[in-house]
């Protein structure tokens, strides 16, 4: 998800302010840029609404989301799926800092919060499923 200009390529790597906008469309759907800003200044952070439309602009070019000109207001959604995107960012995060290790990934998660016991419960069963697999 490297950034590109050729249109059949792979969208870009998102940046933080890109996946704050883009997890607003995964939950919502189709929106105006007037309905993410107004999101992201009540949820997450004061943006001034011309900074998120050019950002939203810029999203289309790097193929992060789709828009709709047909109306008067335009439509934007996400171009990426939510899933294969979190997948690669995922990926990048334990490749990077946990040299490839998901089970040092897991043990730093398990070390820096508090688990709630119904996700400890969760945890424990998607082992013993992980587990009862591999025999």
């Amino acid at each position: 998800m490297k950034e590109n200009k050729d249109p059949n390529s792979t969208p870009s790597e998102p940046t933080k302010s890109e996946l704050e906008i883009l997890q607003i469309f995964w939950e919502f759907g189709p929106s105006t840029a007037r309905f993410v800003n107004d999101h992201l200044n009540q949820h997450t952070r004061q943006v001034i609404y011309m900074s998120t439309l050019k950002l939203m602009q810029i999203m289309v070019e790097k193929r992060l989301l789709k828009k709709d000109e047909s109306q008067q207001k335009h439509i934007y959604w996400a171009a990426v799926e939510e899933s294969k995107t979190k997948g690669f960012l995922l990926d990048k995060v334990v490749d990077t800092l946990f040299n490839g290790s998901a089970g040092s990934l897991m043990m730093q998660l398990l070390g820096n919060k508090k688990i709630d016991p119904a996700d400890m419960e969760t945890f424990r069963e998607l082992i013993k499923k992980i587990d009862d697999n591999k025999h």
